[in-house]
């Protein structure tokens, strides 16, 4: 096995530096650990951006991967295989959906949702064609297609990858009075939001701002898509963040709170890590504009792929990941709080589930949320600083209290010596 100097050269030699890697190199993963080509073994407090929810390597989603890697991995959508319809059925009824539209990345299922809005605006809503308009929101995170940089306010995504693709208007997160201002134009087809914004700095909105969303765009024909490739998959304590408090089918019975959107997009968890999965999921009436020849993937919908994801969304539902993430997550942001009420360093912290994030006290273009990072790796945790001064904390689902308090000790250790 190389080493971790020898991997970092070769990495910077040879690849792009589209990455600003911490300088950590992973060899190994179990669980909610990880190691490095040494031996050195750290705790992953960032989970592959919540796709690692079911822990590295988790035996069942391996196993289910390397069984069905021996017998056939694709066929095309040229041809059926005798895997798609299953997953397809599991999936649609696990989530409450008629239908879905497998692919493989969380931008690609972006892409889709975006582009089942604007084709049902035109069939069944009766927007004049090219007239569509989709509304998102600011500092919104959907990928890095050229599309998707299109309508983010994220410099560094979008400088000099014009002209850019119209379409889209943007509003403040979390306002209600711009949504409803915004829904006043006739040629609005969807509002395309994220239920917490991960990328930002893990910003949750006020309790009834998706669900308002939800009731706006229903008043007013509109489709609600749920972008929750990173909230998603039992991160947040529920099995979607758009379930509210309660963890909604697959972990206890469905409550009130559950905000069905009309189109919901997943990917990262839905995999558990292991293989490239993501879904569409849509009602019929909704899913039907899609016809043969009009949109798809090679890979999308292969019988690997297919097998993972059930076998990753089984482990979510078995292991009540969901009610774990709950419990932890109040436990570790109750720990937070205190270190925020003891200490300069943090001033604030926010989440929701194991999906968390702390306010580092300094500016954004300051290195403090890198160093600190960086002494947290020196102390056997693994996290990453976004948006500069924000430092996000998204362990495993796996984790037990006990882990989760040796972390909260790291932490706080980390926060004494800096």
């Amino acid at each position: 096995m190389i080493s971790t100097e020898k991997a970092i050269e070769l990495e910077d030699k040879f690849g792009a530096h589209n990455y600003h890697p911490l300088p950590v190199v992973l060899a190994k993963g179990e669980g909610v650990f990880v190691w490095d080509p040494e031996g050195n073994k750290y705790y992953d407090f960032l989970s592959a951006y919540s796709a690692v929810n079911q822990g590295h390597c988790h035996p069942k989603i391996t196993e289910a991967l390397t069984n069905q890697a021996s017998t056939l991995c694709l066929t095309s959508r040229a041809f059926y295989n005798n895997v798609l319809g299953e997953y397809e059925q599991y999936i649609t009824e696990y989530f409450g959906f008629d239908k879905v539209l497998p692919m493989n990345t969380g931008a690609e299922g972006v892409e889709t949702a975006i582009k089942i809005c604007r084709k049902w605006a035109y069939e069944k809503k009766g927007i004049p064609e090219q007239e569509a308009k989709i509304i998102v929101l600011e500092n919104n995170f959907h990928g890095r297609t050229t599309t998707v940089i299109s309508f983010s306010n994220d410099p560094d995504a979008r400088k000099n990858f014009g002209p850019y693709t119209p379409g889209f208007i943007k509003i403040p997160y979390n306002d209600i009075d711009a949504l409803q201002e915004a829904l006043k134009d006739p040629n609005v087809a969807g509002v395309l939001a994220e239920p917490i914004q991960g990328e930002a700095g893990v910003v949750v909105p006020d309790d009834d701002y998706i669900p308002k969303m939800a009731e706006l765009c229903r008043a007013k024909n509109v489709l609600f898509m749920a972008d929750e490739i990173q909230t998603g998959i039992a991160r947040t304590g529920s099995l979607l963040a758009v379930c509210g408090n309660c963890s909604c089918k697959g972990n206890c019975e469905r409550q009130q709170s559950y905000t069905k959107p009309d189109i919901l997009i997943l990917g990262k968890a839905l995999s558990g890590g292991a293989y490239p999965v993501s879904a569409v999921l849509a009602d019929e009436h909704i899913m039907e504009v899609i016809k043969p020849g009009q949109h798809g993937s090679t890979y999308g919908g292969n019988p690997l792929a297919c097998k993972v994801a059930i076998s990753a969304l089984k482990v979510v539902r078995d292991e009540k990941l969901a009610q774990n993430a709950r419990t932890l997550g109040e436990l570790f942001r109750s720990e937070m709080e205190k270190l925020v009420e003891k200490f300069d360093l943090f001033v604030k912290v926010r989440g929701k589930g194991l999906l968390n994030a702390v306010v580092i006290n300094d500016t954004s273009e300051s290195e403090t949320a890198w160093k600190f990072c960086v002494a947290l790796k020196d102390n056997g945790l693994l996290a990453k600083p976004t948006h500069g001064n924000i430092i996000r904390f998204a362990p495993p689902l796996v984790m037990t209290e006990n882990q989760l308090m040796e972390c909260v000790e790291i932490i706080k250790m980390t926060v004494l010596e800096y």
